[in-house]
């Protein structure tokens, strides 16, 4: 049985993210979507609330775990049995960091392998941090997120108004 990671922190998951997704889970038996509990940054929604959205977003696609994670990847990666490891790239400036990061992880764990996946050409401008954005200006979020990604950015972005 082949398994494989998709890591991310899905701040909030994209279409884009999503389309890696999908086209992960019909290459692989099954895939983990590692939801990163990163410390170091403070991310507008909670793992929680990231994990939720992306079971929401994924429950049609029943070989996708989600699944919250921190510390290393290669450490997840070796409790989760996986072999491989999904990565998304948008544009070149995307390959030659995560080069070098799979590279540093294949130091780490000779055993597990990176995958690159290009983005579909409809969404290789898109990140998370460009939806945060247009969301908290009140745009249409309708092209780059899932409906409930979208209800959820939107109360979020109005409790912060009030706060």
């Amino acid at each position: 049985m082949l398994r494989a990671i998709y890591p991310g922190s899905f701040d909030p998951v994209t279409y884009g993210h999503l389309d890696i997704i999908r086209r992960s889970s019909r290459i692989m038996d099954e895939l983990i979507v590692g939801v990163l509990n990163n410390k170091a940054k403070m991310p507008l929604f909670s793992v929680e609330e990231r994990v939720k959205m992306l079971e929401e977003v994924t429950k049609e696609l029943p070989n996708v775990r989600i699944i919250p994670f921190d510390g290393l990847l290669v450490d997840f990666a070796s409790r989760m049995e996986a072999d491989v490891v999904i990565r998304g790239l948008r544009a070149i400036t995307d390959f030659e960091y995560e080069l070098q990061m799979s590279q540093t992880n294949h130091k780490l764990e000779p055993n597990v392998e990176t995958m690159f996946l290009t983005t579909s050409i409809e969404y290789s401008y898109l990140s998370s941090t460009t939806v945060r954005e247009i969301a908290a200006f009140g745009g249409d979020l309708s092209q780059f997120v899932p409906e409930a990604v979208a209800v959820e950015l939107k109360k979020k972005m109005n409790a912060k108004r009030r706060v």
